[in-house]
């Protein structure tokens, strides 16, 4: 299935800009008063949470310990990923710090709930500094098995062909670049893949041939395409994530400017095949440079019996 009705979130302990990953992540902003920012993430990230809950949605908290120091610990999609057979993959980090998440507790909590038939490990690239940031670096549509990603400093050539060998996905890989031509460091900052509603930037591919392939891709695979100019991909809504309530009705997840970025005819587009949900995490994403989706695991594991 493409979406999952369970997400995992961590619950920050010392959220701070983190200059290990701001170096090609152009949407991070230093804090005007760092002391408060973990304050004002922990009330964005609690409200975020109690928003998913309230439509339907399991969540899994795990709240982070301040030491070691993972200030981008709050956006967890980009170490792990599980998948429907059983498989957890784990991958190679660029930013220093941020490798220290794996070792927090995450892997315990889904152990302990969930069935794990194998473990995929990537990490093991770093040490060639090959870079795979997880559902950072490519979003997948896992029902046809297709894996979107853009080139950048932190998604190689190399790690995606090995996960594609790995987990019997098909790669589509392009060059994406923000209005001032620099690279975009994650896929998932400029397009998202749903049941049948595909929201992407196709502004940022340069190359006509690249865009052409990556439309064909959607369409071919029944994907109806909401465009985003370069003024709404910087308001993150490209960083959306769908998923499904307890009913298995769809649901689209985005951040209170990301929604406020869409023209009328754009929501109305997206109320078309989902329901909005909509969080005020406007501190986060200045700080942390990531989004509604960044914040958001999917777990699409198989439940152990006394956890169904």
């Amino acid at each position: 299935m493409q979406t999952t009705n369970t997400v995992l979130m961590i619950r920050p302990a010392r959220f701070a800009f983190n200059p290990d990953t701001a170096i090609n992540n152009r949407f991070q902003r230093p804090p005007l008063d760092p002391l408060s920012a973990q304050q004002k993430a922990l009330e964005e990230f609690d409200g975020y949470v109690d928003t998913l809950r309230q439509h339907g949605v399991e969540v899994l908290v795990v709240q982070d310990t301040p030491a070691p120091h993972t200030p981008d610990s709050i956006f967890p999609n980009n170490w792990w990923s599980s998948h429907a057979d059983g498989s957890l993959v784990l991958y190679p980090m660029e930013g220093q710090n941020r490798r220290l998440e794996r070792n927090k507790g995450v892997l315990q909590v889904l152990e302990q709930r969930f069935a794990i038939n194998s473990t995929i490990d990537l990490s093991h690239l770093e040490q060639q500094n090959i870079f795979l940031e997880g559902t950072g670096s490519m979003v997948l549509d896992r029902q046809h098995r297709i894996s979107y990603a853009c080139h950048s400093g932190r998604t190689h050539q190399d790690a995606l062909r090995e996960f594609a060998e790995r987990l019997d996905y098909r790669l589509c890989v392009f060059h994406a670049v923000d209005r001032h031509h620099a690279p975009i460091y994650h896929s998932n900052v400029m397009m998202s893949v749903g049941r049948d509603l595909s929201v992407v930037c196709l502004q940022a591919l340069p190359d006509q041939n690249e865009r052409l392939a990556l439309e064909r891709s959607l369409r071919d695979t029944g994907k109806d395409i909401l465009a985003l100019d370069f003024d709404q991909l910087e308001a993150f809504a490209g960083n959306m994530l769908e998923v499904h309530d307890r009913d298995g009705q769809p649901l689209l997840v985005m951040s209170a400017s990301a929604w406020g970025a869409l023209q009328p005819a754009q929501r109305q587009h997206v109320e078309r095949h989902t329901r909005p949900v909509v969080v005020n995490i406007d501190n986060i994403e200045r700080i942390g440079g990531g989004s509604a989706r960044c914040m958001l695991a999917e777990v699409h594991l198989p439940a152990r019996p006394s956890f169904q």
